[in-house]
């Protein structure tokens, strides 16, 4: 006589069953938080070098297309003062930029405008962008021969380097103080010459 089939799984069954899939739902839950995680890094990583890319684009522009009249102060975090660049974010023919780093959160600055000096005062009429937070390296450094090199890391990502050739300070006049100097002195000595000329030719 045949065996009838089997109807229904035995109580046993049931939870193993719901044991082994509550497993396989955690690990499978965990995998998705780790990958959700992963890709907030990756967007958070993507987004950084975006801006890093965008603000060294700004700073290499800044410094090449200047006329080489440059200011470079070496701290902790280095300031760099372009005092004529051609290079303006806000349509300025000419303007004084200045990057400088802000020892709240490490902010990196940029100024920029046109008659100002360093520290700020309340009536100078500069545009001041916050371009970057949390900068652990700011280093600018000129080698006299019309290079400069800068090197720039925000907390979380690689540090990166650059360098803009061809910065040659201007060739300012000479000192017109000098050069006055110099006449009269030359003056005074012919002058002296002459008496002593007189002084000879004088009878005894």
């Amino acid at each position: 006589m045949p065996k009838e089939g089997r109807e229904a799984f035995t109580l046993i069954e049931v939870l193993i069953s719901i044991a082994l899939l509550g497993l396989l739902l955690s690990g499978l839950y965990s995998m998705l938080d780790r990958e959700r995680e992963s890709n907030k890094k990756l967007y958070s990583y993507l987004q950084k070098s975006s801006q890093r890319d965008k603000v060294i684009t700004v700073l290499y522009n800044d410094i090449l297309q200047s006329d080489g009249n440059i200011t470079i102060k070496n701290n902790d975090f280095d300031n760099i003062c372009i005092e004529s660049t051609k290079h303006s974010l806000y349509a300025l023919g000419i303007a004084k930029v200045c990057w400088i780093v802000a020892k709240e959160d490490n902010k990196l600055i940029r100024i920029e405008g046109n008659g100002y000096n360093l520290p700020l005062k309340s009536e100078d009429m500069v545009s001041a962008d916050i371009v970057m937070n949390n900068l652990k390296i700011f280093k600018i450094e000129n080698d006299k021969k019309g290079v400069i090199v800068a090197v720039l890391q925000q907390d979380g990502i690689e540090p990166y380097s650059f360098a803009v050739y061809g910065v040659k300070a201007p060739k300012f006049p000479k000192n017109k103080k000098k050069q006055k100097y110099k006449k009269n002195t030359k003056e005074h000595n012919n002058s002296s010459k002459n008496q002593i000329h007189s002084k000879m030719d004088m009878p005894k």
